[in-house]
């Protein structure tokens, strides 16, 4: 099981910078990074919520689940 991380996407699609996406959410550059590269183990909503209404999305276009061959031996 992989949860894709399509966080540089979404800012691809809305023009914005991770460092202008972190003054809007008052994050860190380094953790929205973190969270873009998938090396965060979680993430709260209330972050989550900031960042869906920074990018007018919703959490489902920011995470995508996609099945591990190796699950389904």
């Amino acid at each position: 099981m992989a949860i894709v991380i399509r966080l540089d996407r979404m800012l691809a699609d809305r023009k914005m910078s991770l460092n202008a996406l972190a003054e809007v959410v008052d994050m860190t550059n380094v953790n929205l990074s973190n969270l873009k590269t998938g090396k965060m183990k979680g993430i709260r909503f209330a972050t989550m919520n900031a960042i869906c209404r920074a990018l007018d999305c919703q959490p489902g276009d920011l995470f995508e689940y996609v099945d591990d061959e190796e699950d389904s031996d």
